[in-house]
């Protein structure tokens, strides 16, 4: 074992692992939350309504159309100033990669119990991993530096968020992608997730030794 100052010390030591490990579970369990509302086919947040609805008319599968649009949404942050940190990065590519391997491997439900205990799941789900991939400040996602992006022009970035979510929304919509009442569930649900479980995962910085 070994002594108390150099145990002080570890905090600093690992926290960098800690961050990079938080992160890549929040990615992960993000793109596993997707592939269950998908499966659950009782509606999509508003950017997978978007996503599906482009993934219908490209024949590209969900996961790379994520990666695509990702990218594409990156493209803004320049003439808003923004950057990109590690985790915009790994965002930009994770989730995608997730949720085409996650399309694969869950299972498809049938009952309409079975269906709903997916999408319920799948809001939560999402709400832990938005906590836990924010939390680890590594850098926002690619949409939400968009949002924080107009924000800082001296938008309210309440209004800013809702004009963005609606936009995608209502654009999936048109193309295509499910929106039902899982979508209601995730639009009042994922707000107060968010604000309860991002302090709860958030790294705090390490104590001075």
């Amino acid at each position: 074992m070994t002594a108390t100052g150099n145990m002080g010390a570890m905090p600093m030591r690992y926290r960098p692992v800690r961050r990079f490990t938080q992160l890549h579970a929040g990615l992960v369990l993000y793109g596993v939350s997707t592939t269950m509302l998908l499966r659950a086919r009782l509606g999509l947040d508003p950017w997978d309504v978007f996503h599906q609805g482009l993934a219908g008319h490209t024949g590209l599968r969900l996961g790379t159309v994520v990666i695509a649009v990702s990218a594409l949404v990156l493209l803004p942050w320049v003439p808003l100033r923004q950057r990109p940190g590690v985790g915009t990065l790994c965002n930009a590519v994770v989730i995608g990669l997730v949720v085409n391997a996650s399309l694969v491997l869950l299972p498809v439900p049938h009952a309409l119990a079975a269906r709903w205990t997916y999408a319920v799941g799948g809001v939560v789900l999402n709400g832990v991993a938005t906590g836990l991939y924010i939390g680890a400040r590594l850098g926002p996602g690619p949409r939400d530096g968009l949002m924080t992006g107009y924000a800082a022009r001296g938008h309210s970035i309440r209004v800013v968020r809702t004009t963005i979510e609606v936009t995608v929304l209502a654009a999936g919509w048109l193309l295509g992608g499910t929106v039902g009442w899982a979508t209601l569930i995730y639009a009042l649900a994922i707000g107060p997730l968010a604000h309860a479980l991002i302090p709860l995962f958030s790294v705090r910085p390490a104590a001075a030794t």
